[in-house]
């Protein structure tokens, strides 16, 4: 499958959903896998690859502020992405869940924060930028990020070790 055509049914997507498609077994669709290339920097030093994963949906899907333990090279295909980022030195503020599963996720709603229940997420300094088509984002292991759809999208995430 080319990615023109997926392009080509956004039309379709935005109105049959409301959240992004996670692919994040990629080999599963070994057609769209093939027109993916995993950038050399990717496979440099001694990390492995852990996943190659794509991120499919309509403009306002959000990505819930959260970590991964992996490095991440996030390269966007199609449409544009708003990320933020928080240092891994400011979790406190960013209120992970405590339950074991859910830690790398915060508790806060970044559309709509609650200052009185989380009043150090306010003060929490943060990064942040719009990927555009073409360009790509690294995210070193443990960094936070917030991701919200600006228009309908599709994106590609290297993660490694």
């Amino acid at each position: 499958m080319k990615i023109s055509m997926s392009a080509s049914r956004r039309a379709d997507i935005e109105t049959a959903c409301s959240t992004e498609l996670a692919l994040n077994q990629f080999v599963m669709v070994p057609e769209l896998a093939r027109d993916i290339r995993t950038p050399d920097y990717c496979i440099l030093g001694e990390g492995e690859m852990q996943a190659v994963n794509a991120w499919l949906g309509p403009a306002d899907t959000v990505t819930p502020l959260h970590y991964d333990p992996h490095h991440n090279l996030l390269a966007q295909v199609i449409g544009e992405k708003y990320v933020r980022l928080y240092a891994p030195r400011h979790t406190p503020a960013l209120y992970p869940h405590e339950h074991h599963l859910t830690t790398n996720s915060s508790q806060v709603d970044l559309d709509k924060p609650d200052h009185d229940c989380f009043p150090a997420f306010k003060h929490a300094p943060f990064l942040d930028c719009v990927l555009l088509p073409g360009e790509m984002l690294y995210i070193p292991p443990k960094w936070w990020h917030f991701v919200l759809a600006k228009t309908s999208s599709f994106s590609v995430s290297y993660w490694w070790k």
